[in-house]
C-alpha cells in the first residue's frame, strides 16, 4: 500500500472517530484508576487530522511545468 493510500485511509478513519466522538460528548471520568478523558481525545484526534492533512498536501502537491505552442 503505498504512503498516500494510507494517508487518506488513517484520515478518512479519523474524521469518522471525531463524528462519533463529537456526536456523542462524553464526561471524562475515573474508573478503577484509569482515567477517561473525552477532551484530550477529541484534542489528540484533532491533532492526528492535521497531521494527515500536512502530509497529503506535502504528497499530493506535485507541480507539473509544462509550455504550450499556438
Amino acid at each position: 500500500m503505498n504512503d498516500l493510500l494510507q494517508l487518506r485511509r488513517i484520515r478518512s478513519q479519523v474524521l469518522a472517530l471525531l463524528a462519533e466522538v463529537t456526536a456523542h460528548p462524553k464526561p471524562s471520568y475515573e474508573l478503577d484508576g484509569q482515567q477517561v478523558a473525552w477532551t484530550e481525545y477529541t484534542r489528540e484526534l484533532r491533532h492526528l487530522l492535521a497531521w494527515c492533512e500536512q502530509k497529503l498536501a506535502a504528497l499530493e502537491n506535485i507541480e507539473i511545468s509544462s509550455q504550450g505552442f499556438t
